[in-house]
């Protein structure tokens, strides 16, 4: 059996950055080893995919789909049509671009790509981030060839057989974090004798973090240390506005933190939710985190994600009701007691698991029928090639 070449790949996933970096870190790992290999994205129309994965380097096609609003809304209305369009637009899609392989990483477009996969037999995987399964996810968990997974105990959600844990993917820049604290400060402007906090409230953005940080702010400038802070996209003019009294030479505000590694490799502490992504960069990146779970996700999720590092000596959490309190006192507690802080780096570097995108690379030429040597392995079926 002869596999044609260049290899072709269809990656779907988005809607956040929860979806997408592991996604893009997936195609980066294939990519790495296939520089020929042809990469199509498929995307949300009106998401932040549409704008972050030609940044890099991918052709993206957008479908018309959205997500499940909480309130009675006209998306919600139209939400049958749009499935039925997406569906319709994914399969014709396949058919143009012949896939050898069709990944969906989870979120509004992953969906109707990967049903449209499945129903044509070509040979599928899907990554999940989280320990309470998408609902993207689990819809097609039956059909598709491979789950790839983060946390133990997923059987709950998909075939046992199927699964795959090698943990969540995450951008290949952050494996040399240790390595850029100078490069780091140099970048933010910032003195590398001063402590520093990173606030990053997740890929859209958290209203009780910034609240937070923002009515701690006196506090943080007193205590003299310097602040990295990510508002997400929605709020950030408004931040920009409130911080024009103060000094910002201490300060560095961003809509959104393209140089995620070096944010990391400055930061001497880091605020954060407790996003399936955000904790596995933590773990990879090994830096001490105050965790604030949303309280707006499914399952509680986030909370479950943040008690893993918690029961294991490797974070600390805060309740979304209990920030408002603590949160600016505990990260200057925490700033300023290094053996605390020591110690949880310590212990979350324990729980990283920084090679997920290659192993996920590994089952994807598996699918497609690749040996290590790039020979073709036997019994494995090209259901690629029987697209009509």
């Amino acid at each position: 059996m002869n596999v044609t070449k260049p290899y072709r790949l269809i990656i779907s996933g988005g809607g956040t950055g929860g979806h997408i970096f592991p996604a893009l870190a997936i195609a980066n790992a294939f990519k790495a080893r296939h520089p020929d290999a042809k990469i199509l994205y498929v995307g949300a129309k009106g998401r932040m995919e549409m704008t972050r994965v030609p940044d890099a380097g991918y052709e993206i096609i957008g479908l018309w789909i959205s997500g499940i609003q909480r309130k009675l809304s006209l998306s919600n209305l139209l939400l049958p049509l749009k499935l039925i369009a997406s569906y319709v637009k994914a399969s014709s899609i396949l058919k143009k671009f012949r896939p050898h392989v069709v990944v969906g990483t989870g979120g509004f477009a992953s969906g109707p790509v990967m049903m449209a996969a499945t129903s044509k037999g070509i040979p599928s995987l899907i990554q999940e981030q989280n320990s309470f399964a998408g609902l993207a996810n689990r819809q097609v968990a039956g059909k598709v060839s491979r789950v790839c997974v983060a946390y133990e105990g997923m059987e709950k959600y998909f075939p046992k057989e199927k699964i795959v844990l090698t943990g969540n993917p995450v951008r290949k820049d952050l494996l040399s974090v240790a390595d850029k604290r100078k490069e780091a400060f140099s970048h933010f402007g910032f003195d590398p004798s001063v402590k520093t906090l990173l606030v990053i409230g997740g890929s859209l953005g958290s209203k009780t973090i910034n609240e937070c940080v923002y009515a701690g702010i006196d506090r943080l400038m007193d205590a003299r240390i310097q602040l990295i802070w990510q508002t997400g996209k929605g709020y950030f003019l408004q931040y920009l506005e409130l911080l024009k009294k103060y000094d910002r030479r201490k300060i560095r505000l961003f809509d959104f933190l393209k140089e995620m590694d070096l944010a990391y490799a400055a930061a001497d502490v880091v605020i954060s939710r407790a996003g399936a992504l955000a904790v596995s960069e933590l773990c990879v990146a090994g830096k001490p985190c105050i965790l604030v779970p949303s309280p707006n996700v499914a399952e509680d999720h986030q909370t479950k994600n943040a008690m893993a590092l918690v029961n294991k000596g490797a974070a600390i959490m805060i309740t979304d009701a209990k920030a408002g309190e603590l949160l600016i006192h505990e990260a200057l507690k925490l700033l300023f007691d290094e053996q605390q802080a020591a110690q949880l780096s310590a212990n979350i570097s324990k729980l990283a698991m920084p090679h997920a995108a290659e192993q996920i690379a590994d089952e994807i030429e598996k699918l497609i029928g690749i040996r290590a040597n790039g020979s073709v392995l036997s019994g494995i079926s090209n259901r690629a090639m029987l697209i009509s």
